[in-house]
């Protein structure tokens, strides 16, 4: 039997300049449960970055996502989410900026 690993997916976005309601109803409407449907994905939130800081430090993202898996190894979901990708099951809004920064993390 395989070990299945516990891993998060971490989305720092932004949305295009004077779109970001639209890429807010995108996001939380759409784009979250799309990504529910994949096996193994258990949780789904996301942030926006609060004015109140320690420090006044400007920061690229005013967006975070974060999705909690379990799967046998994160290649997995990336060949999962690309194909869902590649069929039209995951669509990306022109909302979204194309800068954003994905990246997965290993639970300890």
């Amino acid at each position: 039997m395989a070990v299945r690993t516990r891993f998060s997916f971490v989305v720092y976005s932004n949305p295009v300049e004077g779109r970001e309601q639209e890429y807010n109803d995108w996001y939380s409407n759409q784009h979250l449960n799309d990504l529910l449907a994949i096996p193994g994905v258990i949780s789904a939130r996301r942030f926006k970055l609060s004015a109140t800081q320690i420090r006044d430090v400007t920061q690229a993202y005013q967006y975070l996502a974060i999705y909690d898996i379990e799967g046998d190894d994160v290649s997995s979901f990336i060949k999962e989410m690309m194909l869902r990708t590649a069929n039209g099951d995951i669509v990306r809004s022109t909302a979204m900026s194309s800068d954003l920064m994905p990246l997965f993390w290993e639970a300890l």
